[in-house]
């Protein structure tokens, strides 16, 4: 075992990814680079105005200034050693590059599966219960929200990644992906990973089956909630204030969900990395224009921080 864990430090990993498509690696490095610089610019924009605009000091864009970071964390732990690899022969990544990169992007997307619950609950309290808004979503609560996504995401790596880099791997070194992930590591063990695929199952339940069911009730109640309104200007309002969130969702979980829950057999198959590069690459740059796009409050904050700077 220890032989083994010493190879594979000293050679570290090889991430084939794209190589047997060289072609479309250029394609990919310019894509790749243009959406990270996109996220870069997006999600530090969201971020800045929602602490800088003190209408915005709402539990809303409190967990969504936490998306933004966790989105720019995200990709970060990604796409630089992505382009790293896209952009020449060399497709090495250092184990400990590897190891960082696991436990970092695992806790992180697994967080980001939370949060994305805990703003679903925020905009079913905004609907279905306004008169008690302030009290249910009050400012200590919502930190204690974002502290439980944050601490599950920490947790679920600290038991998924553990046990995946204990596997024994008799110097297998080449990762069918462009990235370390749970999926594509336990495939480069060299005993029976039965009971990795039953864990993995499990987490999946749990972390992405189980707030998708969360948000489909919590958006359920808020379509009864509307429609026993029968107004045209509630459901502009319950659109303006959940269609982003709610496409948001979609985006993310309809991407990770086909990618944990597909056969294991599919893992690392070129169907499987281009949705794992949608929703690690793409997702995050759409996040921020959606919010943007959609949002009157936040391109009107952006409107008052821009006039803000050209007077002074």
């Amino acid at each position: 075992m220890m032989e083994e864990n010493n190879e594979t430090s000293e050679g570290g990993f090889i991430l084939l990814g794209f190589s047997d498509q060289p072609q479309l690696e250029i394609i990919l490095f310019v894509v790749v680079l243009i959406s990270y610089l996109l996220t870069l610019v997006g999600n530090t924009a969201i971020i800045v105005v929602s602490l800088l605009d003190s209408k915005l000091h709402t539990p809303m864009y409190f967990f969504l200034t936490n998306l933004s970071f966790l989105d720019l964390a995200f990709t970060t732990s990604i796409v630089p050693q992505l382009l790293w690899n896209l952009r020449g022969p060399a497709k090495t990544i250092t184990s400990t590059g590897c190891i960082l990169q696991l436990y970092v992007s695992l806790s992180l997307g697994s967080t980001e599966c939370v949060l994305l619950t805990i703003m679903a609950f925020d905009r079913y309290v905004a609907v279905c219960r306004p008169l008690n808004y302030t009290t249910v979503m009050h400012p200590s609560f919502c930190k204690v929200l974002a502290g439980i996504a944050w601490l599950s995401g920490v947790g679920n790596t600290l038991i998924q990644s553990t046990i995946t880099l204990r596997l024994p791997r008799c110097g297998h070194r080449h990762l069918h992906h462009f990235l370390c992930e749970v999926p594509a590591m336990i495939k480069l063990a060299c005993v029976d990973i039965h009971a990795n695929q039953v864990q993995l199952f499990v987490a999946t339940l749990v972390l992405l089956l189980l707030p998708m069911a969360l948000i489909s009730v919590s958006y359920g109640f808020i379509a009864h909630a509307v429609i026993k309104i029968k107004s045209s200007q509630a459901w502009h309002k319950a659109l303006g204030t959940c269609g982003s969130h709610l496409l948001v969702v979609s985006l993310y979980f309809g991407t990770s969900s086909v990618i944990y829950i597909q056969p294991q057999r599919s893992f690392g198959h070129s169907q499987g990395m281009f949705l794992t590069l949608f929703y690690t690459v793409v997702t995050p740059t759409l996040n921020p224009l959606i919010y943007t796009l959609r949002n009157k409050d936040v391109k009107g904050a952006l409107r008052r921080l821009l006039r803000r700077k050209q007077n002074f």
